[in-house]
C-alpha cells in the first residue's frame, strides 16, 4: 500500500500542473507559479520516499519513472512555456511559437535520451529547469527579445553533455549545495509571493544559487572527464 500511496503522490503534480494552466489562463499569474512551486516541493521528496516505500520491489507492474518524467515534462516544460506566451513574455506570432517550440523539442529529446542521470547523480545536458528560468522572466518582466536569447542558448545546452549536480544526491559539495539550494529556495518562496512586483533586490541577489550550480556543474564535469580519459 505504501508504495502505491508514493505513486499517488507523485501523480498530484499532473493537477497542479492543470491548476497552474487554469491560473495563467485567468491571468493569476502568481497563483500558477505557487502550484509550480508546490509541484517542485513534491518532485523533490517523491523519489525519496519511492526508495523508502522500495516502490520497484513492491509495484514491478508498474513504472514509477516513467510517471516522474511524464510529470516533470508537465510542471518543468510545458506550463512554464505557457506561462512565458501567455504574458507577452516571448516575441508575437510565429517568431514566439518557434522559440516556444525549440523548448518543447529539446526538453523532449532531453527526457528521453537513456543517460538523462548517470549513475553518479548527475544530469547529462541542461536539466530542462524551465520553470525557474520562466520565473525570473515573469518576475524581472524582462524584453520578449532578450527572453528568446536567453531561451535559445538553454536549448542549445540541452545538447551539450555537461554533467549537472542533482542538489539531493550529488555527493561531492552536497552540503553547501543543499544548504544554499535551501536559502535559494526560501527567496523564491518570497518572490513568488509577491508578484508580480517582487523586491527586485531580492530577484537579483537570488542569481548567486544558480550561478554556483552551474559553476560548480562545469567544475565537476571537468574533474570527472579528467578522471575518465
Amino acid at each position: 500500500m505504501s508504495a502505491w500511496l508514493v505513486h499517488a503522490f507523485t501523480a498530484t503534480g499532473a493537477v497542479l500542473a492543470y491548476l497552474a494552466i487554469e491560473s495563467i489562463v485567468g491571468g493569476f499569474v502568481r497563483e500558477a507559479f505557487i502550484y509550480l512551486a508546490l509541484a517542485t516541493a513534491v518532485d523533490s521528496v517523491d523519489g525519496a520516499l519511492a526508495r523508502l516505500a522500495r516502490v520497484k520491489e513492491r509495484t514491478p507492474q508498474f513504472d514509477g519513472a516513467l510517471l516522474d518524467n511524464i510529470i516533470d515534462y508537465l510542471t518543468f516544460v510545458l506550463v512554464p512555456v505557457f506561462a512565458l506566451r501567455q504574458q507577452h513574455l516571448l516575441p508575437d506570432g510565429t517568431p514566439g511559437l518557434a522559440i516556444a517550440s525549440a523548448v518543447l523539442l529539446s526538453s523532449a529529446y532531453g527526457f528521453c535520451r537513456l543517460d538523462a542521470k548517470t549513475e553518479d547523480h548527475f544530469f547529462t545536458g541542461f536539466p530542462s529547469y524551465w520553470n525557474i528560468v520562466a520565473l525570473y522572466m515573469v518576475a524581472l518582466g524582462t524584453a520578449p527579445a532578450t527572453n528568446a536569447a536567453v531561451l535559445l542558448v538553454f536549448v542549445a545546452l540541452v545538447f551539450v553533455p555537461i554533467g549537472y549536480i542533482y542538489p539531493s544526491r550529488t555527493a561531492r559539495w552536497q552540503t553547501p549545495t543543499i544548504v544554499l539550494g535551501l536559502a535559494w529556495a526560501v527567496a523564491m518562496t518570497v518572490v513568488i509571493w509577491t508578484l508580480p512586483s517582487p523586491p527586485r533586490w531580492l530577484v537579483w541577489g537570488s542569481f548567486v544559487y544558480p550561478v554556483y550550480y552551474g559553476l560548480l556543474s562545469v567544475y565537476l564535469h571537468r574533474q570527472r572527464t579528467a578522471r575518465r580519459g
